[in-house]
Order: structure tokens, then C-alpha cells, then sequence
């Protein structure tokens, strides 16, 4: 105990200490947001990564698809590693930078206002930011607080309280920097953590080949596969095609999330990007395939603490679990691994919406001779606010992990996604396409809430897929008249000028 201790007094020491030390860099707006946009390839590429993956992943993801799909759930890994981070720096990383530069866009819901010069679509797109962010900043305390539940035996909802105070105090004073530069320190805990507790939990199963062979002893009971051996170390697992739409939504779904496409605004340059991409592309394949791939012998590891009074299975209690009987030293170091994943995702989730609502929203509405002062202080208590409601659910939760997740990156990425990709390189994209996707994804997302068709997780892909399909076509309908308004945002930049 008094090592895990001091692991999370030194954690939380270095972490308040940052945000001490990037107070400077905070002084205005620019800075607080994007920090002066000269942000570099590998604090980029760590923001980035960290924010993408936290306690949803590590607890939820793994646990749940891993239990359902076997080894094979490590494709989810493969696919945030070489969709969701190589090819989303290469298709929007560039593209993203110089675009926002020129129209001078701080958040998503600016660009959408800017490059489409449209207050309304402006003010929806921010208010569907906040809302749909809430639930996904929910899941990631309860991700964590069941971590901290099994370690410490310490009250649910002492660790949801202490995790929120400790993100809001170095948000609060450092914006931007100090949450790019504890992304980068909490990144290199998630490397090296993740590497050990694979290893550790392996070898309490009798190596890696004895883990397999056993694993593929037990009978499938999921999808087409039920009552056949042997699925659960299949290259496809037991359900291909909800494998399918798990890495349909967790690795296409970075594209349309206004906290991870931010990092691309903030950038230094556009040489940054390039570096970045490959930093980024190794961190996914390491943090993201190893907790898939650790996920896929939960199986192994069945107990009856797993299941309700029902019969259904807990999957936020599957990995913990797991890790129960690890050495104290390797405890300490899985706390301190998922602490860095959630507080650096919490840390990018209460900047984003803070500011999209103070400067998409209120400055658009009701403050609009607001001084830069007065945003300020704004963003900052809506830090604090944004907080508590997050706080307030997740101190009781609807469901588990991976569907509150499922929710949020459904209705963001489903209403964003295709009129941001499309707007990039499509001169033509106009308003009446933007607002078809703006209520393809939420309504999709919001109707399957209720009817309950399909999985959030499914009603997620479907909601992207149904963007990327429904913007081209109502653009060739109605499309942008007023092409000479956004010539300019497609001017190549200066640095890229000189490359070519």
C-alpha cells in the first residue's frame, strides 16, 4: 500500500506541478485553447494518443470485446493504430493545420461557422459538443474509479471526486500546455506500464503459448460461433461483423471528435505533422493493441463476481480482475497507467467543451462584446461546470463503460465526421449538407438510445457511414453557390509552397 501511495503522490505532484509551470502560456485566449499554436510533433503526437485512449479502453473496451471476441479483439488495436491515428494524420493532419490557420478557428464548431459562414451551424454544432461529450467524460471516471475501487478499497465516489478536482486544477491553471505537456509525461507511463502488465499477467498463465492453448479449449457462447472451440483464438473471434463495427467506430470515429482533430489546430507547423504521424502511429499500435490484445484472454480468467444476479456479464469488472494478484509494485504501476490514459482524456474532454461553449455558444448568443479577459474566466468556470455534470452521472452510470462511450463518439463523430472530411478538400460542401449530418448522426444516435435497435456501438458506425454517404449527395443537390467566399481557406500554405 504505501507503494501505491507514493506512485500517486508523485503522479499527482508532477501533474499539478505542470500545471503551475504553464501558467505563462496561458495568459490569453490563443494560449489557453492551442497553446500559441506552436505545440511540436511529440507533444502533439502523445496528446493525440492519450486522449485517444483511457480507462474506457483499459477497463471497458478490452474487457468487454475482449470477453466477447477473443484474441481477435486485438484487431480493434491494428485499426486505432492505422485508421484511427496513421491515416487520420496523413488524410487531416496537414490539411487541418493550414485550413484552420487561415480561417483563424480555434475550435470544430469555429471552423464549421467560418468555412461555411453560418453563425447557426456554429452555435448547434457547440451545443452538440457539450452535450454528447458529458457522457463520454462520465465513462472515463467510472472506467477508473472501479480501478481504484479493487486497489484501494476507497468509496466510488471518493475517486470520481479526487479525479475531477485533480484534472480541473491543472486545466484551470495551465490550459492547453500544461495538458500537452502531462499528455506527453502520462504517455510515457502508458507505454512502458502497458508492456509490463502484459508480460506479468502472460506469465501467471504459463507463458503466452500455454495462455493460447487453453484459451482455445473454451466453447463459444456469442454470436455464430456458439458451442465451437476454438473461436476465441480464431483470427475473426466469434462475431466477425460486430468486430467489424467495434473498429468501424473506435478507429474511423477519431476523425469526427472535435478534442482529438484540436491537436491538429495547435500544431507547430506542417513539417511537425509528418514526425507526429509516425510518433503517433507507434503509440496507437502499443497502448491500443496491447490492452485488445490483454482483453482477448479474459476468458481465462472467468469468475463468478463477473456475472449479475441474472446472469449478465460486468465487463468493467473483467480486467481488474485480471490484474488482482500482480506483484504490488506492478498494481502500483497499472493505477498510475490508467490514471495517465483518463486524466489526459478528462483533461482534452473539459478544455474542448469549455471552450467550444464559451466561444461558440455564449460569445455568439448572448456576450457577443465579450473581452478576452472575460472569455477567460468563462472558459474556466465552465471547466468547473462541465466537471460537475460529468461527476453527477458518472457517480451513477447507466450503463457500462463501453456503451456511454458508444453514445458520445456516435453522435460527435456520426454529425461531424463527413462534413468536416468533405470540407477540407470539397469546395463545393454546403450548408444543407452540414445540417443533414448534424441530424443523421444525433438522430440515429438518439433514436437507437430509446428503441434500442442495435448496440450504441453499432448505431455509431452506421451514424459515420450514413454521413460520409449523405453529405456528397445532398451537396450534388444543393450545393455551395458562394465557391470565391472559401477560395481563400484553399490557398496553399507558404511552408507549403516551398515543399513543393
Amino acid at each position: 500500500m504505501i507503494i501505491k501511495i507514493a506512485l500517486l503522490v508523485i503522479f499527482f505532484g508532477v501533474m499539478i506541478g505542470v500545471g503551475v509551470y504553464s501558467r505563462k502560456q496561458a495568459s490569453d485566449v490563443n494560449g489557453f485553447v492551442l497553446g500559441g499554436r506552436n505545440i511540436g510533433p511529440w507533444l502533439t503526437a502523445f496528446a493525440y494518443g492519450t486522449s485517444y485512449f483511457s480507462a474506457v479502453v483499459f477497463i471497458g473496451y478490452a474487457g468487454q470485446f475482449g470477453w466477447k471476441y477473443g484474441m481477435a479483439s486485438t484487431w480493434i488495436g491494428v485499426g486505432n493504430a492505422l485508421i484511427g491515428s496513421l491515416l487520420a494524420w496523413v488524410v487531416l493532419g496537414k490539411r487541418t493545420r493550414t485550413m484552420t490557420h487561415k480561417l483563424n478557428a480555434k475550435t470544430m464548431p469555429d471552423f464549421f461557422g467560418k468555412r461555411f459562414d453560418s453563425k447557426a451551424i456554429k452555435i448547434v454544432a457547440s451545443m452538440i459538443v457539450f452535450i454528447f461529450l458529458i457522457p463520454y467524460t462520465a465513462s472515463v471516471y467510472s472506467g477508473l474509479s472501479r480501478l481504484f475501487e479493487m486497489v484501494f478499497d476507497i468509496p466510488y465516489w471518493i475517486c470520481v471526486l479526487v479525479m475531477a478536482i485533480l484534472t480541473g486544477v491543472y486545466v484551470i491553471l495551465g490550459g492547453y500546455m500544461a495538458t500537452a505537456i502531462n499528455d506527453f509525461i502520462q504517455g510515457i507511463i502508458m507505454l512502458f506500464g502497458i508492456v509490463a502488465v502484459i508480460i506479468a499477467v502472460l506469465n501467471g498463465q504459463g507463458g503466452f503459448t500455454e495462455a493460447v492453448l487453453n484459451l482455445s479449449k473454451i466453447e463459444s457462447d456469442i454470436g455464430p460461433t456458439i458451442g465451437q472451440t476454438g473461436a476465441f483464438t480464431s483470427i475473426f473471434g466469434t462475431d466477425p461483423i460486430n468486430l467489424i463495427g467495434v473498429i468501424i467506430l473506435t478507429s474511423l470515429g477519431t476523425w469526427g471528435l472535435p478534442q482529438m482533430i484540436h491537436k491538429f489546430y495547435a500544431i507547430k507547423d506542417e513539417k511537425s505533422v509528418k514526425t507526429g504521424t509516425i510518433i503517433s502511429t507507434l503509440f496507437a499500435i502499443v497502448v491500443a493493441g496491447g490492452c485488445y490484445f490483454l482483453g482477448g484472454f479474459a476468458r481465462l480468467f472467468d469468475n463468478p463476481g463477473f456475472y449479475t444476479e441474472t446472469g449478465s456479464v460486468i465487463y468493467d469488472s473483467i480486467i481488474p480482475f485480471m490484474l488482482h494478484d500482480l506483484p504490488d509494485i506492478l498494481i502500483g504501476i497499472v493505477v498510475v497507467l490508467v490514471l495517465s490514459a483518463s486524466m489526459s482524456t478528462l483533461s482534452s474532454l473539459v478544455l474542448t467543451s469549455s471552450s467550444t461553449l464559451t466561444l461558440d455558444f455564449l460569445k455568439e448568443t448572448f456576450f457577443k462584446k465579450m473581452s478576452e479577459k472575460r472569455e477567460l474566466l468563462v472558459m474556466r468556470i465552465f471547466i468547473l461546470f462541465f466537471i460537475l455534470l460529468s461527476v453527477i452521472i458518472a457517480l451513477d452510470p447507466p450503463t457500462f463503460i463501453a456503451q456511454l462511450m458508444g453514445i458520445s463518439w456516435g453522435a460527435l463523430a456520426g454529425a461531424f465526421l463527413a462534413p468536416f472530411l468533405y470540407s477540407l478538400y470539397w469546395k463545393k460542401v454546403s450548408k444543407a449538407a452540414v445540417w443533414a449530418s448534424f441530424i443523421t448522426g444525433v438522430g440515429i444516435t438518439v433514436v437507437n438510445m430509446f428503441a434500442q435497435v442495435t448496440s450504441p456501438v453499432n448505431a455509431g458506425a452506421v451514424a459515420m457511414i450514413a454521413g460520409l454517404i449523405i453529405v456528397p449527395i445532398v451537396t450534388l443537390i444543393a450545393p455551395n453557390k458562394n465557391i470565391d467566399k472559401v477560395e481563400p481557406a484553399f490557398e496553399k500554405s507558404v511552408e507549403a509552397k516551398q515543399e513543393a
